[in-house]
């Protein structure tokens, strides 16, 4: 099975930046759709950006020209550059992967879900 681990969180002002990190382990990194997830406080979790194997790209309308995201192949790691923080950006934010034109099949999602890395965004 593959795995996802995510790094890069943290707490940070309202208009600030954050890189979040996402390791794939396997082989199959290169051929599948990646995508961020995060799960608010009380919230369900939702889908945030998602980028193809061809780097077509989504992003959730909540943070269309704030967040970017991206993949290196040749290191099996996706990134998500978020700019422009807001407090209802607070969230522990999860990456998986899988098939998928863009978004990943939400049915056919190669990882389990792991801890996540938590951002907080807040005065």
């Amino acid at each position: 099975q593959v795995q996802f681990v995510e790094s890069g969180g943290g707490l940070v002002q309202p208009g600030g930046s954050l890189r979040l990190s996402c390791a794939a382990s396997g082989n199959l990194f290169r051929f599948v759709a990646m995508a961020w997830y995060r799960q608010g406080p009380g919230s369900q979790r939702e889908l945030v950006a998602a980028i193809s194997s061809g780097d077509r790209t989504y992003y959730a309308d909540s943070v269309k020209g704030r967040f970017t995201i991206s993949r290196e192949n040749a290191k099996n790691t996706a990134y998500l550059q978020m700019n422009n923080l807001r407090p209802d950006d607070t969230a522990v934010y999860y990456c998986n992967g899988g098939p998928g034109m863009v978004v990943p099949e939400p049915s056919r999602l190669f990882g389990s879900w792991g801890q996540g890395t938590q951002v907080t965004v807040s005065s």
